[in-house]
């Protein structure tokens, strides 16, 4: 039977829109061109490191090579599994800062100020550690906190507030600013991926159809999505749709879809010899990412992981999680965190932290040799933008993605203060029984340009691409979608994922998807929106005048 609804992208925010609409009583064709999530790469947490590697999993992109960075190529996993990359990502939960919606909302996206997104975020979730008017408790997205048992998660709070900053309950709640426990969508020691929290309740129902094969493009009637062309093993065939076709297949792959669809820069188009349907100049443009650098310290008792990183270690681990659903496996390592203002006069924070009890490159091939401990940190607000474009009319070819790190002057100051601001951290009295010397940068990595050399040599992207199909008013020449989420100069069809971001959020962007996905299907459904709620962010009462609020 004809669906009412086609999802390209059986993603974070594809799944959840797909759940919804057919918890509506509609019918959906969910279009997924990656293959099974089952299997223990997946699914145990501390085994993050491998699935966003494997070419199984993972499209496998890379960006062109970047200017301001040396010439080197990015790599930018994006999940080509069910779940998308919710199968393969870090697992840690942030919704963003209130201060994020609030801005999308000033710069056009009408309907997308905090007020009106926070009741998709508690729809969205079962928080079980956090409980305030903030958080949900009946949602399919669990969301927990790790046992914080290994001793330096604790110390790098206490380290934050002994350097004077505050320790924050719930940085998804009323504060974000500060230091405190880090949640992650993980649940009974499994990946709680949007496959797993959406996807197949929705597959119960009877209404949800997972179609396999590559999407090539929408196609249209009279300047109207009637249905997707796709190529799988049968060939190229079009899936039609009653109602509408709706983009949830990432901010790499959804512009690309789009200007193969001919709805893009028309000049860009032409020379890839595509019809101009609609001139969107803003398709594949604003592209936005978190960069971050790898603080590490060599640690002076055997209390990190570095025991464990061995093939007996990593086997005794699988196999306690195999049998029993528990120990370190269950747990993606990420237990501790930080948000921190880089200077006086910044409102809310714009510098991210990720402890982790291991001195390890994040795709694991490589550790430091013996014990030791590192943090991962970077600016949240980067005013550098970059494109995806095409390299070919052919589908099946990756797109040209240049992100422009580092492009803007202000991200070298942003960076330079995170270094230095990193550095007061450790030098605490709560890890002065644990931290040792600095394997990297180096204590010899002192002024402005050894710092700029070290980022420019050892930065990379944090894997949060976003912004190429961004929300706007429809009069807005470099908007793609309007606040509907509806692509401006076509009819039938919308875009639901990071790609609608005005401004990438502060902190991972897992969360914020996947509430585009639940916010989407009311939309869509056309039968009212949930009601605001007006429960405003805490900022620091100095923040004009002092660095830290302590």
């Amino acid at each position: 039977m004809t669906p009412d609804y086609i999802i390209v992208g059986a993603g974070s925010a594809g799944c959840a829109l797909a759940y919804r609409l057919v918890m509506a009583g509609k019918r959906v064709d969910l279009i997924e061109y990656g293959g099974s999530d089952v299997g223990p790469f997946i699914q145990m947490p501390a085994a993050l490191s491998y699935p966003m590697n494997m070419r199984r999993y993972d499209w496998g992109f890379s960006s062109e090579p970047e200017p301001f960075l040396g010439g080197r190529r990015l790599v930018t996993p994006r999940g080509k599994v069910i779940g998308g990359s919710s199968s393969i990502n870090g697992m840690v939960f942030v919704r963003g800062h209130a201060k994020d919606f609030d801005f999308w909302a000033e710069s056009g996206a009408d309907g997308w100020g905090y007020a009106d997104v926070l009741p998709y975020f508690k729809r969205m979730e079962s928080s079980h550690n956090a409980v305030s008017d903030y958080r949900g408790t009946e949602g399919p997205l669990h969301v927990t906190r790790g046992s914080r048992k290994n001793p330096l998660f604790n110390a790098f709070i206490r380290a934050g507030r002994e350097a004077g900053y505050p320790v924050t309950d719930d940085y998804n709640g009323a504060s974000q600013e500060g230091f405190g426990a880090m949640e992650a969508t993980i649940w009974e020691g499994r990946r709680w991926s949007a496959a797993n929290a959406y996807l197949r309740p929705a597959q119960e129902t009877g209404r949800l159809r997972l179609r396999r094969g590559l999407a090539q493009r929408v196609v249209f009637e009279d300047r109207r999505a009637v249905g997707v062309e796709v190529r799988n093993s049968r060939g190229v065939n079009v899936f039609r749709a009653t109602r509408e076709v709706i983009l949830s297949a990432s901010s790499i792959n959804t512009p690309k879809l789009l200007m193969l669809s001919g709805i893009g820069p028309a000049g860009h188009l032409a020379e890839h010899g595509i019809g101009v349907l609609a001139d969107r100049q803003g398709v594949g443009s604003n592209l936005q990412d978190h960069l971050e650098i790898y603080m590490q310290y060599s640690a002076t008792q055997p209390v990190t992981l570095y025991k464990h990183w061995n093939l007996w270690g990593k086997g005794s681990i699988g196999a306690q999680w195999m049998a029993t659903g528990t120990g370190l496996g269950a747990s993606n390592q990420f237990e501790s965190c930080g948000f921190i203002r880089s200077r006086a006069g910044v409102e809310y924070p714009d510098i991210q932290y990720h402890f982790l009890p291991l001195a390890v490159r994040y795709d694991g091939k490589a550790a430091a040799e013996g014990h030791g401990f590192q943090v991962h940190v970077g600016p949240m607000r980067s005013k550098s933008r970059g494109s995806v474009r095409l390299n070919s009319a052919d589908p099946k070819d990756a797109p040209e993605i240049r992100f422009n790190y580092m492009s803007h002057p202000d991200d070298w100051a942003e960076f330079r203060a995170c270094v230095r601001l990193t550095r007061e951290i450790f030098e605490q009295p709560a890890m002065a029984e644990y931290k040792g010397s600095e394997i990297q940068p180096g204590d010899g990595v002192r002024g402005d340009e050894q710092i700029d050399a070290f980022i420019r040599e050892h930065a990379e992207s944090a894997f949060h691409p976003c912004g190429t199909a961004r929300i706007g008013r429809a009069d807005d020449p470099l908007a793609v979608v309007d606040p509907e989420l509806r692509v401006i100069g076509v009819e039938g069809l919308r875009v639901a994922d990071s790609s609608v971001f005005p401004r990438i959020t502060n902190g991972n962007l897992n969360a914020p998807s996947i509430m585009v996905g639940e916010k989407a299907a009311d939309h869509i459904l056309g039968e009212g929106m949930l009601a605001p709620l007006n429960l405003g962010p805490e900022v620091a009462a100095n923040w004009q005048e002092s660095q830290r609020s302590r």
